[in-house]
């Protein structure tokens, strides 16, 4: 594999082609409206379980089969359809997930039935891994470097910041006014649509398509020991994360202090540092290096986690939404040196292998998490697990910057 990307890398890049300054920046912000979209459901989750389990009368297992069933089919996606943004260009996967992301947020408005929105959730993240692929490898195209790629990920990725706030924080509205909450899910189809027209007028960077990928290359890049590291730690990362947004929530139930507000909307405060840090990372990538940024944050991560494990709910109102300020640029950053290992031809089929890792990953931390809580009686016992996960996801980063494993690869550039 070492060999193959440097031959590719003495080409020129596929994008080479002239593409004029504002297409470029047409694309960058479609791109990044794309991200702030599909960010408004799947990051509205945890406040949508708690009305979910009183709806439906669920155990916190069954609940959260709304947010491991929409990532286990975007992993699926990713991970089979991936390649396709390599093969066919990344316009056609683009415009194809947009579509059917539409189409099954529109359909919430027509059934009332758990399963029938199991279904949707399903579809919809299939779709997402399709133009989420596609978006990911458009993102390598438009960055001359791996340098310039991170920073435009982490700019993507704050937009995508953007929408996590948003949705949580229209689902509480929602509520509030005893308005179902089904209602964002009709509002982020109806922007979809907008964006699937917009998308379809906007020129693209030139792009030769493989037409020789199959699904067992796209397979193969799991032996490669750089896309192998790289999701793996995504997927420690992103136990992690989820563990905040979709179980937070049902957590701070419990308190009874004098910050009720503070808990009512902790999932809102911890996606605005999440996200103020996204945009922040853009500076602080051209100061400082991404190893050693990415290690203390993991470090500061596990430390929010175990103090409030230790010291109760009533640290954890505080320290929780805290960790999102240092969460901010590690997906963001993992990702966009995973698929800057690898050349432009590769990288919907790299894009789509780690977003298969983080899917899987985003299903399993919370699914794993409910399965404690039911046991023990108590969701607080999942955060332990969550909490173990950080403690890899540290050790790992500090690993990463004292041994430098992807270093030579990176300087070879994405072409």
């Amino acid at each position: 594999m070492q060999q193959a990307h440097s031959l590719n890398a003495s080409s020129p890049p596929s994008s080479a082609a002239p593409f004029s300054p504002s297409a470029f920046t047409q694309v960058k912000w479609m791109t990044c409206l794309m991200f702030f979209v599909f960010a408004m459901t799947t990051d509205a989750v945890g406040v949508i379980i708690p009305q979910v389990v009183a709806q439906f009368q669920l155990s916190l297992t069954e609940a959260a089969a709304f947010h491991y069933v929409p990532m286990l089919f975007i992993g699926l996606s990713g991970l089979f359809l991936g390649r396709y943004a390599d093969k066919f260009g990344r316009k056609k996967v683009i415009l194809a997930g947009l579509a059917l992301y539409a189409i099954a947020c529109v359909a919430f408005i027509f059934g009332e039935s758990f399963l029938f929105y199991l279904l949707l959730l399903g579809v919809s993240g299939l779709s997402i891994g399709l133009f989420k692929t596609g978006a990911l490898a458009l993102v390598g195209d438009v960055s001359p470097d791996a340098d310039s790629h991170t920073r435009l990920m982490n700019r993507v990725e704050g937009f995508f910041g953007l929408g996590a706030i948003f949705g949580p924080a229209l689902v509480g509205l929602l509520i509030a006014a005893s308005i179902n909450w089904t209602q964002l899910y009709l509002l982020a189809g109806l922007i979809c649509a907008v964006l699937l027209i917009m998308a379809s007028r906007l020129d693209y960077p030139a792009y030769q398509p493989q037409q020789q990928t199959s699904i067992w290359q796209s397979l193969a890049l799991v032996k490669d020991k750089y896309a192998l590291g790289f999701s793996l730690a995504i997927a420690c990362y992103v136990a992690t994360e989820v563990a905040i947004f979709v179980w937070l929530p049902t957590l701070l139930q419990s308190y009874d202090g004098n910050y009720t507000v503070l808990a009512t909307h902790a999932i809102t405060v911890f996606f605005i540092l999440r996200t103020a840090g996204r945009f922040l990372a853009e500076w602080l990538l051209l100061r400082f290096s991404w190893t050693v940024l990415l290690a203390w944050f993991g470090s500061a991560i596990f430390i929010c986690f175990a103090l409030s494990m230790i010291y109760g709910v009533a640290l954890a109102l505080w320290l929780m939404p805290l960790s999102g300020l240092f969460m901010s640029m590690m997906y963001p950053t993992l990702n966009s040196k995973g698929i800057s290992c690898f050349p432009r031809q590769q990288h919907g089929a790299a894009a789509g292998l780690i977003l298969a890792f983080t899917a899987l990953a985003a299903a399993l931390g919370p699914l794993l998490m409910g399965l404690v809580g039911d046991a023990m009686g108590d969701v607080r016992y999942g955060f332990y697990l969550a909490t173990g996960f950080a403690l890899l996801l540290m050790l790992g980063l500090w690993w990463n910057h004292f041994v430098q494993p992807a270093a030579r690869r990176l300087a070879l550039g994405h072409d």
